[in-house]
């Protein structure tokens, strides 16, 4: 119960905090006055969720981030296992990702424009492969931690290659797969809502530059708002989901120390073996081991 009400009074503080600074305009160094109230905010929201405009928005950019990332993470995890499981894809594959997983995703923009016909295709292009290079890297390392014991006892029972894949391969680099999806979520968010500012037509990002544009600051709080609770709401999904698949792994739970409540009580100290008499049965043992 503690932990569930620190969670609402974390954001709680920061709201009212945020109000006090932007209603008493607080110029310091950073100059909140220039920032809209959060009572500003809740308005402009209440305002967009009555309209259609912003469902329209939200289901355009849920339907681009789920689109990207579940061929994120397909095309990730496979190229993943191939990778780390065989040495000529790794030869063939892995220079050429090498050099573009440096590229951010939100650079390929141009490319996008030039090579898919439509905005819509290419702003799917970019969320996927935001997405994909930390799926790839969490499931060629995972693959590659698994102990080889597990594979090969696998094969002495007359286990063949795809079933040391789905019974060993697999489920060993789960953990690691869905750590790399955590992060690939969200990096997709980011390049998503960036693309749609660059190129998009609709979109949360879209409308956010819009607002922009047009000096509509509690509209561009709405709309970060939005990203942040999106954002929120898919990294609870795809952990929760992970969660699942990974019942069989141990958890680990913060548990205070208990005090002890009454006095200590002394512990009377464990007898000690008697001493070897040199030249005895113990002496000789002792020395035949330090000669093996």
């Amino acid at each position: 119960m503690k932990r569930y009400v620190l969670r609402v009074i974390s954001p709680a503080a920061a709201l009212a905090l945020w109000q006090a600074l932007t209603s008493l305009d607080v110029d310091l160094w950073l100059r909140f006055s220039q920032f809209p109230t959060v009572t500003e905010v809740a308005r402009a929201f209440a305002a967009r969720l009555a309209g259609p405009d912003y469902w329209t928005d939200l289901t355009d950019s849920l339907v681009r981030i789920l689109t990207g990332f579940l061929l994120a993470a397909v095309l990730g995890v496979a190229t993943g296992v191939l990778v780390a499981r065989s040495r000529l894809a790794e030869d063939l594959l892995g220079p050429v990702l090498e050099v573009i997983r440096p590229i951010p995703a939100i650079a390929l923009v141009p490319v996008a424009i030039l090579l898919f016909p439509s905005n819509e295709q290419g702003i799917v292009f970019i969320t996927c492969t935001a997405a994909f290079f930390p799926v790839l890297v969490s499931t060629r390392h995972a693959v590659r931690a698994l102990t080889p014991t597990w594979e090969e006892a696998v094969r002495t029972m007359g286990g063949g290659r795809w079933r040391i894949l789905g019974s060993v391969v697999l489920p060993g680099a789960l953990p690691g797969v869905f750590g790399g999806l955590s992060v690939g979520i969200g990096v997709s968010w980011i390049c998503v809502i960036s693309a749609e500012m660059i190129s998009g037509q609709y979109g949360v990002g879209y409308r956010t530059w819009q607002d922009y544009t047009v000096v509509d600051y509690p509209g561009v709080f709405v709309g970060m708002v939005t990203i942040g609770v999106l954002g929120w709401v898919t990294s609870t999904a795809v952990e929760l989901l992970g969660r699942r698949l990974t019942h069989w792994l141990p958890r680990t739970a913060y548990a205070p120390s208990a005090r002890p409540s009454g006095p200590a009580r002394s512990v009377k100290p464990a007898p000690t073996a008697p001493a070897a008499v040199p030249g005895g049965p113990a002496s000789q043992e002792a020395r035949d081991e330090h000669l093996v």
